[in-house]
């Protein structure tokens, strides 16, 4: 039975949430702020941590700061603010996914879900990755559709690869163009739109109807993972 830490300063919120979820079949731990969240996630090794960001102590983003230096576990950031530069915020500090409050049970446990399948399916470093009808081969830098190879530059394959290992998680611009300093491109974020671009043209049917790299609109890309 996988452990999950749900950390909120509304104990509702952290009550129904713990419900839900151990209705699914998890078992639970709650902290209430941030500098307990970071004493149990060190203490209990959870599977998944559900993070609110508004917290007294220490707020969200710094924990899941912390914690992505110390750890990969999964992060699914919780804020009541809707603003896009605070969905930013939490997926640049390394969230794997957000929910807005006021937010459905059953939906975040179908978000939990989701993000522990990710997370379970990563590829080892260096490893030939199979997804949809893709091979991508990052030692060889090779990538074919079925028996086709497609040429991509440098660049692009890292942002093909960087997409692929994880289906279905939203990566911000930021966080694309951190996946590929070293390399040639244009150290501005919406570089990351041309490269994608470019990419869809290479590698879709219909580049206009895309069926591997999504728009999350406001936010970045992700990789189809249906």
């Amino acid at each position: 039975m996988s452990t999950l830490l749900v950390v909120d300063d509304e104990p509702q919120i952290a009550q129904i949430a713990k419900d839900y979820l151990e209705h699914a079949g998890y078992s639970v731990i709650t902290a209430s702020n941030g500098r307990q969240a970071l004493e149990f996630a060190r203490a209990h090794h959870p599977a998944l941590i559900v993070l609110d960001l508004k917290l007294p102590e220490l707020d969200g983003l710094d924990v899941a700061r912390t914690l992505r230096r110390e750890s990969d576990v999964p992060i699914i950031m919780v804020t009541a603010r809707v603003e896009e530069s605070d969905r930013l915020a939490g997926l640049d500090v390394g969230a794997d996914d957000y929910v807005t409050k006021p937010f459905s049970p059953r939906e975040l446990v179908a978000r939990v879900k989701a993000v522990l399948r990710r997370a379970a399916s990563r590829p080892t470093p260096g490893e030939p990755l199979h997804v949809a009808d893709l091979s991508i081969d990052p030692t060889r830098l090779t990538l074919r559709r079925g028996t086709t190879p497609i040429d991509v530059t440098p660049t692009e394959f890292q942002l093909l690869a960087t997409l692929a290992q994880q289906p279905g998680r939203v990566f911000t611009r930021a966080q694309l163009l951190d996946a590929v300093r070293g390399l040639e491109v244009d150290s501005f974020e919406r570089a990351i739109d041309t490269h994608v671009k470019n990419i869809r043209r290479k590698l879709e049917l219909d580049a206009r109807n895309p069926r591997y790299i999504l728009t999350v609109y406001g936010v970045g890309y992700k990789f189809q993972d249906e």
